[in-house]
């Protein structure tokens, strides 16, 4: 059997410091799917929580981290007629993008737009597919809704920022937790329209004096327990709510319930990594129908743009995932197989 490096972890989970790469078995495409040989792949708060053993990977899916990456196809499965040997591709996957090569079912990838990087295309899909299916699947924004995008800063949060913009939202309103942060969505062409410091501001007060009282129809929410009773109280009359993460913490003691029947609002969960195999090419081919021939590179004039905070080799992927761990990034974080 060929051989081929990845990053593992040693003892299975743990501290930054067990992440080494190694060598495992090279996989090879069942009917159906392609390999792909890696040259760029995102980091994504998942990945910190799947190595410290608290997000275990689908069932089925490689145990590697990663789960968005770049690169070219090398072999497809037999059946594969879409794809061939030599395609520029980027893609999403349920593991295994911390590697040289991966297999992925061949509606997981799209093909590179040429104008972009291999870094750039890496740093799409993870997060312009969950903020497309949070914003645009799950809370169905309209043009002209006020919007609440949490941890504006992070990867999907600026692509949920960019994507409210595209689809015509009135105030987009992003928090975050310094002025630096704040001050860099502010000066995107299609970044915020106003920022708020929840470390700082009552968030939900900012909300009310924005929207003349109104409240915002939509909010994009990572967050979870601390941010609560300011997301219910910052909703307007039919808003809706959709969580991504709960990372303060699952639980809200004693909770009001009456201002989500009266203000009849409507709150769901969305997930991606999870779906199914159906779902997500679903997901991909009414995002590359609707959504990924707009989006560019920073230096581009597109009305989506990729921001990138930091490249890495993946030879420094522990200090990737301090970088990450420390919450000092505005844009996506990106690592290089050399």
């Amino acid at each position: 059997m060929s051989q081929m490096r990845a990053v593992l972890i040693k003892d299975e989970k743990g501290p930054v410091e067990n992440l080494y790469i190694g060598e495992v078995e090279k996989p090879s495409p069942n009917p159906g799917e392609v390999l792909v040989k890696v040259k760029a792949f995102g980091l994504n708060r998942m990945d910190i929580s799947q190595r410290e053993g608290k997000y275990p990977p689908p069932p089925g899916a490689s145990n590697i981290l990663g789960v968005e990456f770049s690169g070219h196809v090398v072999e497809v499965g037999r059946d594969v007629t879409e794809w061939k040997e030599g395609d520029e591709v980027l893609g999403l996957a349920g593991g295994g993008a911390y590697a040289e090569y991966i297999v992925v079912p061949k509606s997981n990838v799209m093909k590179k737009p040429e104008h972009l990087s291999w870094i750039e295309a890496a740093s799409i899909a993870e997060n312009f597919l969950t903020a497309f299916q949070a914003l645009v699947l799950v809370a169905e924004i309209k043009k002209g809704d006020n919007v609440l995008v949490h941890a504006g800063a992070s990867g999907v949060g600026v692509a949920a920022i960019q994507l409210a913009r595209l689809y015509g939202a009135n105030h987009v309103i992003a928090t975050a937790s310094t002025s630096e942060k704040l001050n860099w969505l502010l000066s995107l062409p299609s970044g915020a329209t106003h920022a708020v410091n929840y470390k700082t501001q009552d968030f939900a007060a900012e909300v009310k004096r924005i929207t003349n009282n109104k409240g915002v129809d939509v909010i994009i929410d990572f967050v979870g327990q601390s941010h609560w009773q300011k997301n219910i109280d910052s909703l307007a009359v039919d808003g809706r709510m959709t969580l991504l993460a709960l990372l303060s913490g699952p639980e809200v003691p004693s909770f009001n319930l009456v201002p989500i029947l009266y203000k009849r609002l409507r709150i769901q969960g969305s997930t991606l990594r999870s779906r199914s195999p159906e779902y997500q090419a679903e997901l991909i081919s009414k995002f590359k129908r609707d959504v990924l021939g707009f989006i560019t590179s920073s230096a581009g004039d597109g009305p989506l743009k990729i921001y990138i905070h930091k490249v890495y080799p993946w030879t420094e992927i522990q200090d990737a995932h301090r970088e990450m761990e420390a919450n000092s990034n505005s844009g996506k974080i990106v690592a290089e197989v050399v």
